[in-house]
């Protein structure tokens, strides 16, 4: 099997090499409205975001930079097939502006907007990032009534482009080796994600060298969070989002199927592009900054050990649920047609996993090969 990855430097605002309905799914992580380190971008694009941040009217800042974000909205609408699912995964912003500290709602601005172009709010995600912070408390500390509660989670927002889901011809065969291990979907689908944590952000120094956090890497599960290295080629602080690989990974698993293409309009340092590769789906992702993506030919020379990683990971994730329910002396009435073990669903038999076996660069992007595991 073989897949597509273009990579466009240029504005989502109006992505005329996308073709309508060209895409099943957009997962993406915009800038957030009102949070400081995104204020020169949106001000360089809008004189009303600079000016009213110098004025220090929070409100006519947040709509103003809302206002760059919509026409994003627009193309995702022209582009997603009908029945497609966009997810967009966004934090409200918490801020002092004109003397006034209040919480800023990012996902609710980007819920109305999704609204107004047709789309159906499907079910959120409340994705809470875990911090190990020791100075957790604003305001009055211990002392009521003016303290304010710590901001720790973020959205992923869900929404259906149409009418009605996607439908496929009878017992298709991508959409069922596509499928999910019935564990994943009990976890995947619930509405709290707790298990996933944010990425450090970057900066690098200013002789170019990366200054950075390390860690493990957050691929398909699990609390460590991924390696910043290699994020950031430029002297200020990366405007890319705290978004690590097992997020967009486990979105395009849970809304997509082989054969597939994945959007990201706001691509940053090429996360979702990882993603899609690693699970075997088209992608094309739109990013203004040449600079973000500068490191990402690096992660892709890392992504054939980093697929098998992922998928290693969760077939020795099924056959420990399997193990742990066969001591329950719970019994199976389904078999894996690829692998030969045990499934709890009719759903799941036709489970087929693909590894990355080769990637290429190409005038626009990377050409991945799949081999089936």
């Amino acid at each position: 099997m073989e897949t597509q990855h273009r990579i466009r430097v240029d504005d989502a605002s109006a992505m005329a090499a996308v073709d309508d309905d060209a895409v099943e799914l957009v997962v993406t992580s915009p800038p957030y409205p009102m949070v400081e380190m995104w204020d020169e971008q949106f001000a360089r694009r809008s004189e009303t975001a600079a000016a009213a941040l110098e004025d220090g009217d929070g409100d006519r800042a947040f709509e103003a930079m809302h206002g760059l974000l919509d026409p994003v909205w627009s193309e995702v609408e022209r582009v997603l097939v009908p029945g497609g699912v966009a997810a967009v995964v966004v934090g409200d912003a918490t801020r002092t502006l004109g003397g006034r500290y209040r919480v800023y709602p990012n996902h609710a601005r980007v819920t109305e907007a999704f609204e107004a172009l047709g789309f159906d709010p499907l079910p959120d995600v409340l994705w809470r990032k875990p911090t190990n912070g020791a100075a957790k408390f604003m305001g009055s500390g211990m002392v009521p009534p003016n303290a304010y509660v710590t901001l720790e989670h973020e959205y992923v927002l869900l929404f259906r482009n149409g009418d009605g889901p996607r439908s496929f011809e009878p017992s298709a065969t991508r959409r069922y080796e596509s499928a999910y291990f019935w564990e994943e979907r009990n976890r995947w689908f619930s509405d709290i994600w707790t298990n996933v944590h944010g990425v450090a952000q970057a900066r690098a120094d200013a002789d170019g060298e990366r200054n950075a956090d390390g860690g493990r890497h957050a691929d398909s599960e699990g609390g460590a969070s991924e390696s910043a290295a290699g994020r950031s080629a430029t002297s200020r602080r990366d405007r890319t989002a705290a978004f690590p690989l097992a997020i967009p990974y486990r979105l395009v698993c849970m809304y997509s199927v082989y054969g597939d293409t994945v959007l990201d309009p706001f691509l940053g340092t090429g996360t979702t592009t990882l993603a899609a590769m690693i699970a075997g789906r088209d992608s094309t992702g739109y990013e203004l900054d040449a600079d973000v993506l500068a490191g990402l030919d690096d992660r892709v020379d890392g992504v054939r050990e980093r697929s098998r990683r992922v998928i290693d990971d969760r077939l020795a994730s099924h056959r420990a649920f399997i193990e742990a329910r066969r001591d329950d002396g719970t019994a199976f009435e389904y078999e894996s047609e690829h692998y030969g073990f045990p499934v709890r669903t009719r759903q799941e038999r036709q489970i087929r996993f693909r590894v990355v076996d080769d990637v290429d660069r190409t005038d626009d992007g990377y050409r991945a090969i799949h081999a089936p595991i």
